[in-house]
């Protein structure tokens, strides 16, 4: 049962140790009852307010003393939700094995205590030392008026999410020897990007990829079975690892490591437009995320490279057609404008304004007859593959959304905007059936190591296709991403893109482009405009292919 909620806290600065060689090292000065209440006789006055730095400091040491102790219920006493804190601790000792508990508070001030764990993790005649920080947050209970620890999951490891356990045994799958298209290793600490995916790939085809699992210390998700992803804290015993063929490759690997380390909170993918396989994926973020692949937000004007394959199919126009570009153009109550220093152009041509991107002569372009609200969803879901959730990639993976869309969504839609969510991975996809004209599902396993169905759509036909790489290749020779693409060579094209984001000073920015038969789309989170940030990104991809 919770004890009471968070409320504005102020707190000290202490600094002690508790914990000890094994549990029972340590007394309270107080016996302290099972729900955490004083033995003292008679009522205490319930307080109110946030806790003083004193309460902060004796609940922190109580509590960190009780744990250490190995005595569950009793530090659970000293939280809001004794039942959650008892089973988390008893857990610790019983599941994850883990015992000689000693626990170092720092120095802090306020509410938050960080401290310090260092144990001792022993299973069947194994045994290493573990070290890790923590913190832990003193509130005021609601109903109690007592300072207790606001209990988290999170306080025993910080790994650790809500209904997570700790468990040390056998391992969940086999260690796995990860090696690109033509054998070559890819080891995380060469590859960072690849590291966050190893997990999901063990848990997926660790078994299928041979080796014996070893013995470790892990997180085992919230209703986990099977298949589920766990993150290995500890490694106890080695096991034998199997290995597993990817379509990456080595050199391209590099290459896409290197180029998103231009900009922070950077995402990028290479595929293999005539099959489909993916060559590259790399991330530089502060945390974990694999955006590349599972990424969901706007891809500005990327997305009209969709649009346009729907003007020209629905007959609407074609790349040697008409498509004014005026400074502003209005959809249903709502006024869309070009980017700044654009200059209109009203005689413009379908291919000048791709070239150009303009908004505004898209916009005016979906008013067209014979368009409906479902249109650019059906072009994206049945030609390109794209918001059907069908694929399997060989890890977790966003395959896109462009819902129907009534009202000025359907004009923010067609740029990239309003209600459609695209990855890298996704607008990469994009470029490659732009290219052949054929929808390939992206995969990052071989297909033939599971058998695995993929996807499939209905693709482009050759005069869409056609005049979409014409109008792709001015983009990169002359158009907004003529300056990032400025020192390739040979059969090249690409899109750029700038999205705007509520509560974002600067625009995201995109950007997808070919080369031969390499496809690579980029996104940088407040990078700008397209050409600024993700084209320098995706032209050293495509140099390096």
């Amino acid at each position: 049962m919770r004890r009471g909620a968070k409320a504005a806290l102020v707190g000290g600065v202490f600094a002690a140790m508790v914990g000890g060689a094994g549990f029972g090292a340590y007394s309270l000065v107080n016996d302290v009852t099972g729900d955490g209440g004083s033995a003292d006789a008679g009522p205490a006055p319930v307080k109110s307010g946030p806790p003083t730095g004193g309460e902060v400091r004796e609940t922190a040491r109580e509590f960190l003393d009780a744990w250490a102790a190995g005595d569950a219920r009793r530090a659970a006493g000293y939280t809001n939700d004794d039942a959650s804190a008892v089973r988390a601790l008893t857990g610790y000792r019983e599941d994850a094995h883990i015992s000689e508990v000693k626990l170092t508070p720092k120095r802090t001030s306020g509410p938050h205590v960080p401290f310090s764990v260092s144990a001792t993790v022993s299973y069947k005649g194994h045994s290493e030392r573990f070290a890790y920080d923590s913190r832990l947050t003193v509130v005021r209970g609601e109903t109690t008026g007592r300072a207790l620890v606001d209990w988290s999951d999170s306080v025993l490891h910080p790994s650790l999410e809500k209904g997570d356990r700790l468990v040390t045994g056998k391992a969940a799958a086999p260690p796995l020897r990860m090696v690109d298209r033509a054998g070559v290793p890819l080891r995380a600490r060469d590859y960072p990007s690849l590291g966050p995916m190893l997990d999901a790939l063990r848990a997926k085809y660790g078994a299928k990829a041979g080796g014996t699992p070893g013995v470790d210390l892990h997180v085992r998700p919230a209703g986990g079975g099977r298949g589920a992803v766990t993150q290995t804290l500890l490694t106890l015993k080695k096991g034998r690892a199997g290995t597993l063929p990817t379509t990456l490759s080595a050199g391209l690997q590099k290459a896409a490591e290197r180029a998103v380390l231009r900009y922070d909170e950077s995402s990028v993918v290479a595929l293999k437009p005539s099959t489909g396989e993916v060559l590259a994926v790399a991330n530089n973020r502060k945390d974990a995320f694999n955006a590349a692949f599972l990424g969901k937000v706007a891809p500005g004007s990327t997305m009209k490279i969709v649009t346009a394959a729907m003007l020209i199919d629905k007959g609407v126009t074609k790349a040697a057609g008409p498509a004014p570009c005026p400074a502003d153009a209005t959809w249903q109550s709502q006024t869309f404008h070009n980017l700044t220093g654009m200059v209109p152009n009203e005689s413009a041509t379908f291919s000048e304004s791709f070239a150009r991107s303009c908004n505004t002569a898209f916009v005016k372009l979906i008013d067209e007859d014979g368009l409906t609200d479902a249109s650019l969803t059906e072009v994206a879901q049945n030609n390109f593959g794209l918001g059907r959730g069908d694929w399997k990639v060989g890890v977790p993976s966003f395959d896109g959304a462009v819902p129907p869309s009534p009202g000025p969504d359907r004009a923010a839609n067609a740029i990239g905007q309003g209600k459609v969510l695209m990855s890298p991975l996704d607008m990469a996809s994009v470029t490659a059936t732009a290219m052949t004209g054929s929808f390939r599902q992206p995969v990052i396993v071989p297909r033939s190591l599971d058998g695995r169905e993929l996807a499939t759509a209905r693709g482009l036909t050759a005069s869409t296709v056609a005049q979409l790489r014409q109008m792709m290749h001015r983009t990169a020779v002359g158009g907004t991403g003529a300056r990032a693409m400025a020192s390739l060579t040979g059969d090249i094209g690409a899109k750029t893109g700038s999205a705007e984001r509520d509560g974002q000073a600067k625009s995201d920015s995109w950007f997808t482009g070919y080369r031969g038969d390499v496809a690579a789309a980029a996104m940088t989170e407040q990078g700008g405009h397209g050409g600024d940030a993700a084209g320098p990104i995706v032209a050293d991809v495509l140099r390096a292919g």
